[in-house]
């Protein structure tokens, strides 16, 4: 099923299946927050980090499942499979937009 996407969130799962950490940098402001695993992730050169160890960890995809925007919230389902106990999951993906790009995403 295809999910449509506000442009800064296609763009930020685009560069994190590629890998991309220049598109991936242009996703976020400078001063986003990624909270995931009940840990915050402040700046992009931290989100970076995070997004890093963690494709390394759990070698993950993600495919969204459903999506809504509420204002500047976007709120997205996806089921999440990788090198993970429990895998695949569905997590919950909310997104903060600013100006076109990512002022903070909560995963849970």
């Amino acid at each position: 099923m295809e999910v449509n996407l506000p442009e800064p969130v296609a763009n930020y799962f685009a560069a994190d299946a590629l890998q991309d950490d220049d598109k991936l940098r242009l996703c976020f402001t400078e001063d986003a927050v990624v909270h995931d695993e009940n840990e915050d992730h402040i700046g992009v050169e931290a989100i970076l980090a995070w997004r890093k160890e963690a494709k390394s960890k759990y070698q993950y995809t993600v495919e969204p499942i459903e999506a809504k925007l509420d204002g500047q919230m976007f709120k997205l389902k996806a089921l999440v499979a990788g090198n993970f106990p429990g895998s695949p999951v569905d997590l919950d993906y909310s997104f903060t937009l600013d100006g076109g790009r990512i002022a903070a995403l909560e995963i849970e």
